[in-house]
């Protein structure tokens, strides 16, 4: 077969791989290593109607129930910890707001590439709350107060003042006044009348209240990978981390799906659920064929946003009434169905299942008829 040929029968991004690699190929192999190819994608093609979302479903599902219910530590960390397994792989298709430990791995420029620079860009990016830099954030019932004893080595190495404590705590809170006294700082309410619950409401404003760094940036842990030094986080900002001086805006990495697509979009969220389901399974030694997980990643952000596999997103969005009953909540959707008068075409799968009639897939989807000729 010669090269144009298969560019009838190729998709584009294969075709144009195939021609590049052809360069190195002896003229007399060229039609042999053409047709082979062009064999085998036809060997990997789908029949037109095959029941490709079954067969995707079934694909990840029964290797998933090998996955182990485990975490790991990073670099070595004893509090770092990082969801991995079944756990993981539930989080990406269940499309959780917030993974249970939100992560990044972010890559440094070039000029950054220094195992100093990285340290010191691990300081700068960490979350600097009250309670990080303080030694005991107490209640003076006498005083109807709050004080904050700050620990000056903490602060050394968060390179955090006592001036820059309390203009934090001076922008976070309303109806305060602020003051130093013996190494404290004191945060007294304006109002008369304050009773202990107000104080330890207080209390625990304070020490929440944000000093320096990242917000969500919990811990920074700098390690090298090959010849380039890296920070893996705990926490996840990635609006914020792509605005650092020093990060590699191409190389950063976070596991939140929907930071991803807030930040650069629903097909960055695609690329990102592919990626993430398939390091998931491979981390574990199961192989899944990419090509399902594409066929999960495409139903899951068809609409432009990121919708979980499940009763509130893609399986109860259905438009027929009995396959929204089949999965849960079978009594609200035909109590809604009955009151709304909803009607079922009975255009897919399941419905027809539940009726016993035949399905719409495969040569269940066609209603020609062939009638041989009658041999006289």
């Amino acid at each position: 077969m010669k090269l144009e040929e298969a560019a009838e029968i190729l998709p584009k991004s294969i075709y144009e791989e195939l021609k590049n690699l052809l360069r190195d190929v002896p003229e007399q192999n060229r039609e042999k290593a053409i047709d082979a190819v062009v064999r085998k994608y036809k060997e990997k093609s789908m029949e037109i109607e095959e029941a490709a979302g079954i067969i995707a479903a079934q694909s990840i599902s029964e290797p998933a129930t090998q996955l182990t219910m485990r975490s790991y530590h990073v670099a070595g960390s004893v509090e770092a910890k990082i969801t991995l397994g079944l756990p993981r792989l539930i989080e990406i298709f269940d499309a959780r707001r917030e993974p249970v430990t939100p992560s990044m791995k972010i890559y440094l420029k070039k000029s950054y590439n220094t195992k100093e620079k990285a340290s010191q860009l691990s300081r700068e990016i960490k979350e600097v709350l009250v309670e990080d830099v303080a030694d005991e954030v107490s209640i003076d019932l006498v005083g109807n107060a709050v004080e904050i004893a700050l620990n000056k080595s903490l602060m050394k190495n968060y390179e955090v003042t006592e001036k820059k404590v309390a203009s934090a705590l001076g922008e976070a809170l309303e109806d305060v006044s602020i003051s130093e006294r013996e190494n404290k700082i004191v945060v007294k309410l304006k109002t008369e009348d304050v009773d202990v619950k107000e104080l330890q409401k207080l209390r625990g404003k304070i020490m929440a209240v944000h000093i320096s760094g990242i917000p969500n940036i919990k811990q920074v842990i700098v390690s090298q990978d090959g010849d380039r030094w890296v920070l893996t986080t705990i926490g996840s900002n990635l609006e914020k981390i792509l605005e650092v001086d020093g990060v590699d805006v191409e190389n950063v990495r976070t596991n939140n799906i929907h930071e991803i697509c807030d930040v650069l979009g629903i097909e960055a969220a695609r690329s990102a659920i592919i990626e993430e389901a398939s390091k998931t399974l491979k981390e574990q030694g199961i192989d899944v064929d990419i090509r399902y997980l594409m066929l999960v990643a495409d139903v899951m952000t068809a609409d432009g946003i990121v919708k979980p596999i499940g009763r509130y997103g893609v399986a109860g969005a259905k438009g027929s009434v009995l396959a929204r009953a089949n999965f849960e909540e079978t009594i609200k959707h035909l109590t809604t169905a009955a009151v709304t008068n909803d009607v079922d075409k009975l255009e897919s799968v399941v419905e027809n299942v539940i009726l016993n009639q035949i399905v719409p897939v495969g040569t269940g989807a066609f209603e020609l008829i062939y009638r041989p000729k009658k041999e006289k």
